[in-house]
């Protein structure tokens, strides 16, 4: 599937070539600091299926508690995360959803870190829900 991405002041555009397949949500605690929410949504892209159309974003590199390092690619402007890699030699970038213009066919279809998730992120349908404010 092809998507299409930017940042939210739109200084950093890109596209690339996804499979709705590899949507997933991440409740570990290094995400939920990132976003400042309960989890992120990521989809995977191959190296070579994503090209950098405009900007130049900054790079963050986080190490886990595994000492892997995981660059944090965002827009030095607005602050939209972006996407993340492995460093050193990455095959994947994980692409932040909620950048791509056609996030609504991106449906997840797995949780990880789930030992990590705050309780009441895994079950929200009982929430009272309202349309615009």
């Amino acid at each position: 599937m092809k998507v299409h991405g930017s940042c939210h002041c739109g200084r950093v555009t890109y596209n690339a070539e996804v499979d709705p397949q590899r949507v997933n949500i991440c409740h570990c605690s290094d995400c939920q600091a990132l976003t400042g929410s309960a989890y992120r949504l990521s989809v995977a892209t191959e190296v070579e299926d994503f090209v950098l159309e405009t900007g130049e974003p900054k790079v963050y590199t986080k190490v886990a508690e595994s000492g892997a390092e995981r660059a944090q690619v965002f827009c030095s402007n607005c602050g939209s995360p972006l996407y993340a890699y492995a460093v050193g030699h990455p095959t994947t970038y994980g692409l932040r959803t909620g950048c791509i213009a056609e996030r609504s066919e991106l449906v997840p279809r797995m949780q990880i870190w789930c030992e990590s998730a705050q309780d009441w992120s895994m079950n929200i349908e009982a929430l009272p829900a309202r349309g615009r404010e």
